[in-house]
Formats: structure tokens, C-alpha cells, sequence
């Protein structure tokens, strides 16, 4: 075989693999969870996101970088095999301070998505790299500024959500193409168990605290009732006794306008009758007679309650002169 007709098999050898790299390097598919995006001599195009059979230009000219539309976990401070078995954990990484100068270690899960292929892929080497570090500078903030007993117990929810915030104003501001979608704490405790049992103890007794609150001021709202019960009482009963003595003071008023009418009609015949009542009121037991100045008797009836079914023994007489004011 000659020189020139071994060059002629091997130029169309080359241009048979070229025309076949081609052909097989101009067609691509994407898949329903997948989006691609075209890179022509290191250029990024749009990205394309609709699913189905594609047409670019061959290797070198275009490259196609496929990348997932589905949701990524990052954990945070361990790792699990995909049985659900922690296989790691990393105490450096979740040993972070309370805003009350207390040790915690935490661990969370990062929920995340590429939303952006081009920033994903253009913007930083490591994005996931990048994505772990913002997560742990957000959640040591969260847990700074948060009491230990917010950490361990009713205040997770809270941190959970500003942790998410604070994580997604980082990364959209990196620019990163991630967009975070949530973080869930996947446990938060006390670094050793003598630490744990004492912080235990601590939550026990302010249970303990809270329930004694709790019955005193039920013992306070029961006592408070029973006073103002008493108190409204107390109060009616006082004006009920206010109009009962405004009431005998008019009776009381009306009896004297009428006697000092009489009084003034026949004053000599009103000044007997009072003082014949007012001895009769003073002493209702006494046989009261009534002397004139010629020395006779003269009995006024009725001085006292007269009995006619009983006997009895008169007690001693009293007299007044007429006149002498008794």
C-alpha cells in the first residue's frame, strides 16, 4: 500500500469519527426533574427547563450541563446513610453559645433547590461548600441572640423560622442560583449528661414555680371575689340602712312639725301630753300619779298597760308635783 493511499484512509478515519462525534454529540434529552442549560465555548445560554429530546451544536463548539429541579437536604452537624442511620456527627460544627452564655449542640437540616442553573454553576466553585457555611454563621447568630431554655424547649419554631430568613437573605445575596426553602432543628441538647441533668433539674423546678404561680393567683382570683362579694354587700347593706335612717329622720321630722303645730295651737294641754308620754316611756313599769297644788290626786290614764286577767303587786308610787317638772 502506498504513502498517499495509507494518508487518504486515515484523513477519512478522522473525518468518519468526527462526522460520528458529531452526529452523536448534537442531540441530548432532559428529563422531567431535570433542567440543562448550553455552554458554547464557555458562554451559558438561558436555561432550558421543559423536558424532551434537544438539539445543540457538536463537541467542542457546545456542552450541555444537566442539573436537578429537585429538593436537596444539607445536613448540618452529622451525616445519614440513606437507611435513616446517623453514620456521623460532628460536635465542632454544633457546638454554639446561648445568648445566656449556655452550650448547646445543634443540628438542622438545610431543605434547598438550584434555581438558578447559570449562578449555580458560574458564580462560585462550591456552592453547596458555600451554601454550609452561611448555614452555620445564620444559625450560630439565631441561637446568640436566644435563651437556652428557648433552644432546648417551646422556642425551636421561632429559631427554626429566623434561622431560615437569616439563611435566605445570605444566599440571595451570594448569588449562588440556590433558593432555601426551610431548616428544620433536628435536635438541640446540652453537651454531657451532668450538664443535661442539671439543666433538668433547673427545668423541673420552674415547672415546679410556675404551678405554685399558677395557684396563687387562683388563690388571689378566689379571695378577690369573696372580698368584693363581701364588699358589695357591706355596701348595700349600709345604704340600705342610709335610706332607712333618712326615712325614720323625715317620719321623725314630720312627728315634730305636727306636735310644735299643736304645740303652738294649745301649749299648755301639748306640754302635759309629752311629759306624760315621755314618763311613760322612761319608766313603763311605775304607778305614776300627777299631784295638784290643793294636795288632791288626780290619775292620768293610760300611764302604764293595764292587765285585768292578772294580780299584781304595785310597786312603789311615784310623785310629781304639778309644775315642779318631774
Amino acid at each position: 500500500m502506498s504513502t498517499k493511499r495509507l494518508i487518504s484512509i486515515i484523513v477519512a478515519s478522522i473525518l468518519g469519527i468526527i462526522l460520528l462525534s458529531a452526529v452523536f454529540t448534537s442531540w441530548y434529552t432532559v428529563d422531567e426533574s431535570e433542567q440543562a442549560i448550553v455552554i458554547t465555548f464557555g458562554e451559558a445560554s438561558d436555561p432550558i427547563t421543559e423536558s424532551g429530546l434537544k438539539f445543540k451544536m457538536p463537541w467542542p463548539i457546545q456542552k450541555v450541563e444537566k442539573l436537578s429541579k429537585e429538593t436537596f437536604s444539607l445536613q448540618f452537624g452529622y451525616e445519614q446513610a440513606p437507611n435513616g442511620e446517623i453514620t456521623a456527627s460532628f460536635d465542632k460544627d454544633t457546638k454554639m453559645i446561648t445568648g445566656d452564655d449556655n452550650i448547646v449542640l445543634t443540628d438542622l437540616v438545610v431543605q434547598w433547590k438550584i434555581t438558578n442553573p447559570k449562578e449555580y454553576l458560574f458564580n462560585v466553585q462550591s456552592p453547596q461548600e458555600l451554601l454550609h457555611d452561611a448555614t452555620s454563621a445564620s444559625i450560630r447568630s439565631v441561637i446568640g441572640n436566644s435563651k437556652i431554655d428557648d433552644a432546648l424547649t417551646s422556642g425551636k419554631a421561632q429559631i427554626e423560622a429566623d434561622t431560615t430568613e437569616l439563611l435566605a437573605s445570605l444566599i440571595e445575596k451570594y448569588n449562588i442560583g440556590i433558593t432555601v426553602l426551610n431548616v428544620k432543628l433536628q435536635d438541640v441538647e446540652l453537651p454531657n449528661d451532668e450538664v443535661r441533668s442539671a439543666f433538668m433539674a433547673v427545668t423541673d423546678a420552674e415547672e415546679t414555680k410556675n404551678t405554685k404561680v399558677n395557684q396563687a393567683g387562683k388563690y388571689e382570683n378566689q379571695k378577690m371575689s369573696e372580698a368584693i362579694g363581701e364588699k358589695d354587700a357591706i355596701i348595700s347593706n349600709a345604704e340600705g340602712l342610709k335610706t332607712a335612717r333618712i326615712e325614720q329622720a323625715k317620719g321623725d321630722v314630720a312627728l315634730f312639725d305636727k306636735l310644735f303645730a299643736e304645740y303652738q295651737h294649745n301649749k299648755e294641754i301639748t306640754r302635759e301630753r309629752l311629759i306624760m308620754e315621755t314618763l311613760d316611756a322612761v319608766l313603763p313599769n311605775a304607778q305614776i300619779y300627777i299631784m295638784n297644788d290643793e294636795g288632791g290626786t288626780m290619775k292620768y290614764l293610760p300611764l302604764q298597760s293595764l292587765d285585768s286577767n292578772k294580780q299584781t303587786t304595785p310597786p312603789a308610787d311615784t310623785k310629781t308635783e304639778e309644775g315642779s317638772g318631774q
